[in-house]
C-alpha cells in the first residue's frame, strides 16, 4: 500500500510541499494572466497550444475574428511549479484574468508536487522554483 509523503518523515527531499497548476485557458488571455502572474512574482511557466472541448462542445465560437462551429477549440495550457503558500493566490489570479464570463473559459487544476529539481544547478525542492 503506497502511503504519501508527511511533513518530518525521511528520505523526503527538502521543500516537498509544493503545487502543480494546470490551467487551460483561452489563447487571447495568455498576454493578461503572463502579465498577472509577473505581478505576484511567479517567475516561469511552460504554455502549450492545445485543443479540447468542454461543455461548450458543438457551439459556434469566434477566434481570430472568424466564426466556425467545431468540437476542438483552441486553448492554451499553462504549467506552473508552486510553493504551497502561493498556491491559491495563483489559482486566484488566473480565475480572475482569464475570466471573460462566457462559456469554455477553461479549468485550473491543482495537484500535489512532491519533488522539482534545476537540471542545471541539482537544487532540489522550492529553491528549484
Amino acid at each position: 500500500m503506497h502511503v504519501p509523503w508527511q511533513a518530518g518523515q525521511s528520505g523526503v527531499p527538502q521543500g516537498y510541499l509544493m503545487k502543480f497548476i494546470i490551467a487551460v485557458i483561452k489563447p487571447f488571455k495568455l498576454d493578461e494572466v503572463r502579465e498577472a502572474l509577473g505581478a505576484i512574482g511567479i517567475a516561469g511557466m511552460t504554455v502549450t497550444e492545445v485543443k479540447g472541448f468542454g461543455r461548450q462542445k458543438g457551439q459556434t465560437e469566434i477566434y481570430r475574428g472568424a466564426e466556425y462551429s467545431t468540437n476542438m477549440l483552441p486553448k492554451v495550457k499553462l504549467e506552473i511549479a508552486a510553493s504551497d503558500e502561493v498556491a491559491a493566490q495563483v489559482v486566484e489570479t488566473i480565475q480572475q484574468t482569464a475570466n471573460t464570463g462566457a462559456i469554455g473559459d477553461g479549468k485550473i487544476f491543482v495537484l500535489d508536487l512532491s519533488s522539482a529539481t534545476r537540471i542545471r544547478t541539482g537544487e532540489a525542492g522550492e529553491t528549484a522554483l
